[in-house]
């Protein structure tokens, strides 16, 4: 039921479980109560079969099976989901995740999780051959689930629901003690087939510490070793810097300044693009991101150096979008943006309204479905009619800034192709900038001449003193499975044939 929370709504499994479930569970426990109550004498055989009435046992059975099947589809589909969510928030390694429905962006299958099960499965099986070791294992996994679905429910009820905490304690100290009565029963079987669940509990825990754990000091190694924007501004034909045509996408895990793998990339190939972007991917700890709030937008530098900002935020039940979508949608967004940002520069009042600052490296926009007064620079298919939209610009030093930045909306659906065609350019030349266009035209030039990704090649190294568990975690589990699970590249489905990686030592 828990698995299926999310594929139904929180209706149907709350009249599935009062008029089906319940009711079910209470005659059926009753049952087996009674008949234990009569026949607990040792000589007699107990098991659930042996309780079920003679005229009813085989549709009993057929039932049962049935009830497996549906009970194994649901454990195997929640598997999914929670290694997708975990994926998502980086606690897990990157595997493949196909997305089996259209509608239902809940419905998630990993092939990679898929096999392991199976062969877990054929294992135990194996290995057990016994169904009471089985029930013993199966026994303890569902009280420590109970048992840890009731310590967070009290959680949910303090943080959540905004409950005291009086309250939380009792449902804590009611339902919890009931728990943990039969959790320590079930303990008690530990070595007769529960040290299997536990086991397996470790294993995953640990992989998930390490690679989050790796993760983190990736993240703060980029932080410590990122190149100040005057670094970048510096950069010219003096110190032999060629601008070559085309879209530089630079790939970070950084919000502000200039990662350390771009640094790499220019001293060893004295060229970067002329027109560059420095993206940042976040999946953010909410199940959807509105389109018209996905992309954060801002400038690292002067309009004159071409370089730009933009983190593209993802809820974790978002559909990732494929390279070509991707790529067509950011040209879009930096067209707005820069039209945007001429509105803000020379403080046109039909543009939209904004908060008085001026832009720089560390200020970004919510770039989405804004209705720009005057003539566009892009050509615009609208569905419905547009809504007042109030965009500023706010200032992102941290993640929780860039997910608590806020806008308001109106509900506008249309689809955006860029292009600067004749009739455009031609009823705007009396309102725009000559410099807003040539900014326009170079960023179509660019699309035109191609899109490069730079992503960083990572290989993770404890530093010198530390710990051998440390090392062990770092040097042989985290490279190991880095080395085993999907690079950067297919999670962000980038094309082989545009992809530059650069490498890059992480010494943690």
């Amino acid at each position: 039921m828990f698995a299926d929370l999310g594929h139904f709504t929180y209706t149907a499994i709350q009249i599935a479980f009062t008029f089906m479930v319940y009711p079910a569970l209470i005659l059926a426990y009753m049952g087996q109560a009674a008949y234990l109550s009569k026949h607990h004498h040792p000589s007699h055989k107990i098991g659930f079969y042996v309780s079920v009435p003679e005229i009813v046992r085989w549709p009993v059975l057929i039932i049962a099976i049935l009830a497996s099947v549906v009970g194994s589809q649901a454990i195997i589909s929640g598997t999914f989901s929670i290694i997708n969510q975990s994926q998502s928030l980086g606690c897990f390694p990157r595997v493949k995740v196909v997305h089996t429905s259209d509608k239902i962006h809940g419905q998630v299958y990993i092939p990679e999780i898929n096999w392991m099960l199976m062969i877990l499965c054929i294992a135990v099986t194996i290995g057990f051959r016994d169904t009471k070791r089985m029930g013993n294992a199966s026994g303890l996994a569902v009280m420590t689930v109970m048992l840890v679905t009731t310590c967070l429910t009290s959680l949910v009820i303090i943080l959540c629901w905004h409950k005291p905490p009086v309250v939380a304690l009792a449902f804590l100290l009611f339902f919890g003690s009931i728990e943990a009565l039969y959790f320590s029963a079930s303990l008690m079987k530990f070595l007769e087939g529960a040290w299997l669940p536990i086991l397996l509990a470790l294993f995953l825990m640990t992989i998930m510490f390490v690679w989050h754990y790796a993760t983190i000091k990736k993240y703060e190694f980029d932080l410590h070793n990122k190149v100040s924007l005057e670094w970048l501004l510096a950069l010219g034909p003096s110190l032999g810097i060629a601008r070559v045509p085309g879209i530089g996408l630079v790939y970070t895990d950084l919000i502000s300044g200039i990662p350390a793998n771009f640094s790499r990339f220019v001293t060893n190939l004295p060229a970067f693009h002329r027109v560059l972007v420095f993206v940042c991917v976040k999946s953010v700890p909410v199940p959807y991101i509105p389109p018209a709030e996905r992309y954060l937008v801002g400038r690292v530098g002067p309009p004159a150096h071409r370089s730009y900002r933009c983190i593209v935020r993802y809820g974790y039940r978002d559909v990732h979008q494929d390279v070509d979508s991707f790529e067509s949608e950011l040209i879009s967004m930096l067209a707005d943006f820069i039209r945007y940002d001429w509105c803000q520069t020379n403080g046109t009042n039909s543009c939209i309204e904004d908060d008085g600052s001026s832009t720089s490296e560390s200020r970004l926009a919510v770039i989405g479905t804004a209705a720009f007064s005057g003539a566009a620079a892009y050509e615009i298919e609208e569905s419905m009619q547009p809504a007042s939209v109030s965009l500023g610009f706010q200032t992102v030093e941290s993640v929780s800034d860039v997910i608590e930045m806020e806008m308001e909306l109106g509900a506008v659906e249309r689809r955006v192709r860029f292009a600067i065609d004749e009739e455009s350019e031609t009823d705007a030349r009396s309102e725009m900038d000559v410099s807003m266009r040539e900014e326009l035209e170079e960023l179509w030039e660019a699309q035109q001449a191609g899109t490069a990704f730079i992503l960083g090649h990572s290989h993770v190294k404890a530093k010198q003193g530390s710990s051998l568990l440390k090392r062990a975690a770092i040097d042989i589990g985290y490279n190991l499975l880095r080395r085993n699970c999907r690079g950067p590249d297919v999670a962000l489905k980038v094309p082989p044939v545009s992809l530059l990686e650069v490498g890059m030592v992480y010494i943690v």
